[in-house]
């Protein structure tokens, strides 16, 4: 006898749309999850909207104005100086998710002063990209701008003042320098494929980091290597190819005194062109070697990927400290700069040293209190609170020989006369107490000790510092470039006509 079987019916396929009993059904967690990821979403699409349409429909008041006509202007090739401190911004390029970056600012200040009509027609090149948090001191882009002169005018005192205009509509930390005209011989001078040479900073503090060995280290870097142990490897947007070549790698004091914990130190790295993230992963390195935990030579070591074709897992350095310093091109200087404007810039930014040095000379402050304090701590064995000691024990005898004067007890004014002169023995002899210690703290900078702290340079590392260290070349490794190539592939994202022979 065959049985009935009862079939179930089709279940209905998921719409992207919630119903409301739907959401009446989930709980408080699910719901705010939902609501983060609609306003994500949101904010996505408002920013491809935003890309796509003429910057000139965001700016207050320009539908109430008439459209400027570009028919009737000149046009200048120029390269333009901008300075701007990256620490607050998700980066130099425009993204899809986010409106804070350098170049979104750029293009909001030229469109709205009428310098350029749109950037699709600007004909725009930058020097280098520099990623969220690094700042740049030279970055160059080429740019075709209105002019209020004719082409072939080399009156550029009478010129319209691009740098001017532009810091009026920047931020604060986002400045134009200057400006330099293309040679006519060279229309098509692009600030990207012509520079010949970019120099990157990385500053850091001496700390406890051995510089000589950091130095011996750098002098590896020098030539045609191929660096993919030292980046990011960017195979997914086609980067199959990683020998570069470094002009000059070095650690330079910036400060006179340059034996102090705190002295001030940079690394100077020049090439043609640089990988993605590969000064930060140079610098993760060089820092391990400061640190005594890997030798010098582990850059030549890095750099051999026949004998290590595949990259150890490290932490890079941060991003904060890095500066795109300056730009090289075998063009004749000719920067046109504006004295007032180049005044107006100078005092912006000895506006912002000023606060950003009181920030810094005061937690240098109160970290030199704390490390009198520990100082001390370790020299007596036991808790010493200096600072508020005998003030309060002063302020309770003054009360004390007030209160007695109102009695006319001339005995007992005596005897606090006696007890302050004691008092001012123990100010001067804490008084000196406290120079031995500053002495001491003298005597200890730049030297490891037990009993003091000196990790101003750990922060610079990211990720989390086990607690044992082990040798790069013996940690966990990832996947190597050939395993990568293949794997892209499949994902259609890489030709398939490379040679596996060629990449090892």
């Amino acid at each position: 006898m065959s049985k009935q079987i009862n079939k179930l019916p089709p279940k209905q396929r998921k719409t992207k749309g919630l119903s409301r009993e739907e959401l009446m059904n989930m709980d408080k967690n699910e719901l705010v999850d939902r609501i983060i990821q609609l306003e994500a979403h949101t904010t996505q699409l408002k920013n491809i909207i935003s890309k796509s349409e003429p910057v000139t429909e965001n700016i207050q008041g320009y539908n109430n104005q008439r459209k400027f006509d570009f028919t009737k202007c000149t046009f200048r090739r120029v390269l333009l100086h901008i300075i701007y401190f990256g620490w607050d911004y998700h980066g130099l390029a425009v993204q899809e998710d986010s409106t804070h970056t350098i170049e979104h600012y750029l293009f909001n200040a030229l469109v709205k002063s009428c310098l350029i009509e749109s950037r699709e027609q600007s004909q725009y090149h930058r020097c280098g990209r520099t990623d969220k948090g690094v700042s740049a001191f030279g970055q160059i882009i080429s740019i075709s701008l209105r002019s209020k002169l004719e082409p072939s005018s080399t009156d550029y005192s009478s010129e319209i003042q691009y740098c001017k205009i532009l810091n009026r509509l920047f931020p604060r930390d986002i400045k134009a320098v200057a400006w330099m005209p293309i040679p006519d011989d060279r229309p098509d001078f692009s600030a990207r494929f012509d520079c010949k040479g970019r120099q990157y900073k990385y500053y850091f503090p001496k700390s406890n980091l051995n510089i000589t060995a950091m130095r011996e280290a750098c002098r590896q870097l020098i030539g045609s290597h191929d660096f993919r142990h030292l980046c990011k490897m960017d195979v997914g947007n086609g980067v199959t190819e990683f020998t570069r070549r470094v002009v000059s790698a070095d650690i330079i004091a910036l400060d006179k005194d340059c034996e102090q914990t705190t002295s001030m130190y940079a690394l100077v790295i020049e090439g043609n062109a640089f990988l993605w993230h590969q000064i930060r992963c140079i610098m993760g390195v060089l820092l391990l070697v400061g640190q005594g935990h890997e030798s010098p030579g582990i850059i030549a070591e890095l750099l051999d990927v026949e004998a290590n074709p595949r990259k150890p897992q490290y932490n890079m350095a941060l991003d904060l400290p890095l500066n795109l310093f300056c730009c090289r091109y075998d063009v004749k200087s000719r920067w046109v700069y504006d004295d007032e404007e180049l005044k107006y810039i100078i005092t912006n930014l000895q506006a912002d040293w000023t606060l950003y040095n009181v920030k810094s000379t005061m937690i240098k402050d109160a970290l030199e209190h704390l490390e009198g304090v520990l100082y001390d701590l370790s020299k007596e064995g036991k808790k010493c609170d200096r600072d508020g000691e005998y003030n309060d024990v002063g302020r309770r005898e003054m009360q004390d020989k007030e209160d007695v004067a109102l009695e006319g007890d001339q005995d007992k004014i005596c005897d606090i006369d006696r007890n302050l002169e004691e008092l001012g023995e123990k100010e001067k002899e804490d008084d000196n107490n406290k120079c031995e210690r500053d002495r001491g703290l003298k005597e200890l900078e730049g030297k490891e000790t037990g009993d003091r702290i000196i990790s101003h340079a750990e922060c610079l590392l990211q990720g989390v510092k086990p607690k044992i260290y082990t040798p790069l070349l013996k940690r966990q490794t990832c996947s190597s470039l050939q395993e990568r190539l293949q794997y892209y592939r499949k994902k259609r994202k890489v030709e398939s006509g490379s040679d596996d022979e060629e990449i090892k």
